[in-house]
């Protein structure tokens, strides 16, 4: 590790498949003491089983629900209590989604909100006394390039992301004398199954690729690509290839990234 933290305690939400996994696997084999956490525990164990004894020694397979918000005081209290201690938190875990905002239930969008946004906002609420109390901590959000602009079929994600950056932005500035740092993490077309498990308008999954995500970046690039970020302390990262433009489009030329949305074919 580059920081002053050689071996940190790291806790990683979405850690059972995707950018989740990989950042787990990089940050253990670096050193890092690492909090594995996701829905589900056979997926955890089966990422924990594929490292070796010395790294299975170093990490902790903790169970969570992001969609259940009340839980989440009572998973921070245990987490704590494995090394005393969480240096870095992750917040890897969320879902999207895939359909037409009139064609999308209310509560697909609510649900949506619940796990990508309240969920992520109740389990830094739990962990935040205990950074604030020692002077130093990490928060890293990996978000998306869908939450510096937008695009059709997303609404309901966009909308959780855009508000992650409106939260985390506040936290920073209430905080920096706290010496507690950010990393928004905006990364684009990932190969992961994050569209094979997007929710449509009716709630069920999509169950297909989208050629994009298909053809993009591995969840291993990414995921180094983040670590070097989190190390230099980087307030923001954008992690893509030429999708990563429509961040600098949305930011000097909004009306040309309008235009161009709109006639872009997405999945």
């Amino acid at each position: 590790m580059t920081s002053e933290l050689s071996e940190p305690v790291v806790w990683i939400t979405g850690a059972s498949s995707g950018i989740g996994e990989a950042a787990a696997t990089l940050w253990v084999q670096k050193g890092a003491r690492v909090i594995l956490s996701s829905r589900r525990k056979d997926g955890l164990d089966s990422v924990r089983d594929g490292w070796t004894d010395a790294e299975q020694k170093r990490s902790y397979v903790l169970p969570l629900d992001l969609g259940d918000a009340e839980s989440l005081a009572a998973k921070a209290e245990e987490a704590l209590a494995w090394e005393g201690t969480v240096d870095i938190m992750v917040h890897c875990g969320g879902i999207s989604q895939r359909s037409l905002a009139i064609e999308t239930d209310l509560e697909v969008d609510r649900r949506v909100m619940e796990i990508d946004y309240f969920g992520t906002v109740a389990l830094t609420k739990a962990l935040l006394p205990h950074f604030v109390e020692r002077k130093k901590g990490q928060f890293v959000v990996v978000t998306s390039l869908m939450g510096l602009f937008s695009s059709p079929l997303r609404s309901g994600y966009c909308g959780a992301k855009h508000a992650l950056h409106g939260f985390f932005e506040a936290l920073r500035a209430e905080h920096h004398d706290d010496n507690i740092h950010i990393t928004m993490v905006c990364p684009g077309f990932i190969h992961t199954s994050i569209s094979l498990n997007a929710v449509v308008g009716d709630g069920s999954q999509q169950g297909t690729m989208d050629d994009k995500t298909g053809a993009g970046l591995s969840p291993k690039v990414c995921a180094e690509r983040m670590i070097r970020a989190v190390e230099k302390r980087k307030p923001q990262v954008l992690i893509g290839r030429f999708e990563v433009v429509g961040a600098y489009l949305k930011r000097f030329a909004p009306g040309l990234m309008r235009r161009i949305v709109r006639k872009a074919a997405v999945t």
